[in-house]
């Protein structure tokens, strides 16, 4: 096998031809024909030496040995477009950027941000919301919002908060099931589930705050399940069930009236949400003025 990189072209047509499955699909996405997608990945496997492919009549598939480059060659090109990707960023000239979990992005830190510019002057800051922990080496250049150990990886770290759970519902559904009050009534009712996925698995669920209150949990299915809190409160909102809120994600909807507390006793979070940054952050006046602003308005 040489040492020398294969060509660009080549190692794009195979791993697009990996990660989608078939010639025609990879050829789709690149813009070029079939033909072009086999040419390079027979290119390819010249320059390495060894097969990257194999056949089964018409169907063509990884060969066991090129799946672990595959997965290599893919992280690569995923690097290159996050590198694209934070380029065009800096592009646009934004005065801040910041990525959070959704949720905590939508019913936390934006309703908030007004407070920033009142103190600070105008500012343009750029929110991305997502469930994606953003690579370390980019974080020179944002704020990630995350929650618990997901905090470990990255330069630096503060502690925002560490939030209380409770369960909740919407004024209609109390009154169609004033049941909702007695604790011990919990479990036989309809109830809304919030599943962060593995990563998190430590975010407590219903059945955690019942269990913490000494009562059963529930032995009928959710009503529904969702990935994002906030969906969970919508549909919490519109009466659908009962559901576990995080004391900041739910407290708007309260004040206005569209949640409601069934209880008062609340669970505390396992683990504190952390605004991270990485070490060239705070040469930027702007990017300074960001952590301290959000560090004294978790602190309130």
């Amino acid at each position: 096998m040489q040492s020398i990189l294969p060509p660009l072209r080549a190692m794009h047509a195979f791993e697009s031809f990996g990660r989608l499955g078939s010639v025609s699909a990879a050829a789709r996405e690149l813009g070029v024909t079939p033909g072009a997608i086999s040419q390079q990945i027979k290119l390819l496997e010249e320059h390495l030496r060894m097969p990257l492919i194999v056949k089964d009549g018409r169907r063509a598939s990884l060969a066991p040995k090129a799946k672990a480059y595959h997965a290599v060659l893919s992280a690569g090109f995923e690097k290159l477009k996050q590198a694209q990707h934070l380029l065009s960023q800096q592009v646009a000239d934004l005065d801040v950027h910041v990525s959070g979990l959704p949720t905590l992005v939508l019913k936390w830190l934006n309703p908030r941000l007004h407070h920033f510019e009142a103190r600070f002057g105008e500012a343009s800051i750029r929110l991305e919301a997502t469930h994606v922990e953003p690579d370390p080496e980019f974080l020179d250049h944002m704020f990630r919002i995350t929650y618990g150990t997901a905090s470990r990886v990255f330069p630096h770290a503060r502690a925002l908060f560490r939030d209380t759970c409770f369960p909740v519902c919407s004024p209609k559904f109390l009154e169609d099931y004033p049941d909702a009050l007695d604790p011990e009534k919990i479990a036989d009712l309809p109830w809304i589930d919030i599943d962060w996925g593995p990563a998190y698995s430590t975010v407590p669920r219903l059945s955690h705050w019942l269990i913490a209150q000494g009562l059963p949990i529930p032995a009928h299915k959710p009503i529904s399940v969702h990935s994002l809190s906030s969906s969970a409160l919508e549909a919490a909102a519109n009466g659908q069930g009962i559901a576990l809120a995080q004391s900041s994600f739910a407290s708007i909807d309260i004040e206005l009236g569209r949640l409601v507390k069934v209880s008062h006793e609340s669970l505390q979070m396992p683990e504190p949400y952390f605004v991270c940054w990485g070490p060239q952050m705070m040469e930027n006046e702007k990017s300074r003025n960001f952590l301290n602003w959000v560090l004294s308005e978790a602190s309130e």
